[in-house]
């Protein structure tokens, strides 16, 4: 039996979106595009020097010594695979999704495990399609070394991961560009928008900023644990309720709600105070 080995490395996990819907409009020729377009994956792979590890489906892990390395292998596949698509209509264009974790594994033969994996894993099912996910440690590593623009998620709770995982998205350009909530915004009111640049309202910008407010809130709630996420949910129920029935002119809704806003604070002191103690209590410290 070989013997378990530990080691850091920077962990790439890349699978096909929507996948499944691909196959069932073409299965042949959702088939030899997945063998053809690993084949690019794989050459990248050799170029930046890392080790395709396993392939099941259509999903794919690789291991890098350099996470530098990594980085850049992802964004020159999806840079590859954004121009293949280019030229295939919207149905059959296939596009992946890339997360990318530096951290410790374990080694048993040609496989690896551990969280370090696991986490990759996780950050590719948050990725957007034709974009790329980091993790925290890798986003560390790279921001400066790599002319690449990022783009702070904040903090996700993913499946198996006790602790809100730190986001980052790799900015590509072209049309392999992850699609965010305000690109999403734009597209609807594109068509409503001035042709002249002179005529157009000074919207955009304020859009933006509401619809990244409004994205960071939903991903900072989703982040708290179920007592947080209780008081907020009471809290907003009453202020719906307040405004169906009496509008704004009467703002009832707060003293049903005070008890719960009471709560909240408490839980948000005792949760940060629980950090801080988890923190100092840390093996190493």
């Amino acid at each position: 039996m070989q013997r378990v080995r530990r080691r850091l490395a920077a962990i790439m996990c890349a699978d096909v979106a929507q996948y499944s819907k691909l196959m069932e409009r073409d299965e042949d020729g959702t088939l030899d595009r997945l063998k053809t377009y690993r084949s690019v994956m794989s050459a990248l792979t050799e170029r930046h020097n890392g080790r395709i590890v396993n392939t099941w489906g259509d999903a794919v892990i690789i291991e890098f010594v350099s996470v530098m390395e990594a980085v850049q292998c992802a964004v020159d596949i999806q840079n590859e695979l954004s121009n293949r698509n280019s030229a295939l209509p919207d149905m059959n264009r296939m596009e992946f999704r890339i997360g990318i974790n530096l951290g410790d594994i374990m080694v048993e033969g040609d496989d690896i495990y551990g969280d370090g994996v696991n986490v990759a894993a996780r950050l590719q099912e948050l990725s957007p399609r034709g974009g790329i996910m980091l993790s925290q440690s890798v986003y560390d590593q790279v921001k400066a070394k790599l002319a690449l623009g990022f783009e702070p998620l904040g903090p996700q709770q993913v499946k198996n991961v006790s602790e809100p995982v730190e986001t980052y998205s790799v900015r590509l350009g072209g049309r392999n560009t992850p699609e965010t909530v305000s690109d999403r915004t734009e597209d609807k009111s594109a068509a409503a928008e001035p042709k002249n640049e002179d005529d157009r309202p000074n919207w955009d910008k304020d859009t933006q900023a509401v619809a990244n407010g409004f994205e960071q809130a939903r991903r900072w709630l989703r982040a708290q644990p179920r007592r947080v996420r209780s008081c907020v949910f009471m809290i907003g129920l009453f202020f719906v309720i307040n405004l169906l029935t009496s509008g704004l002119s009467t703002l009832w809704f707060v003293w049903p709600s005070l008890p719960f806003a009471l709560m909240l604070v408490w839980h948000v002191i005792v949760g940060r105070r629980e950090k801080q103690i988890d923190g100092r209590t840390q093996p190493g410290d």
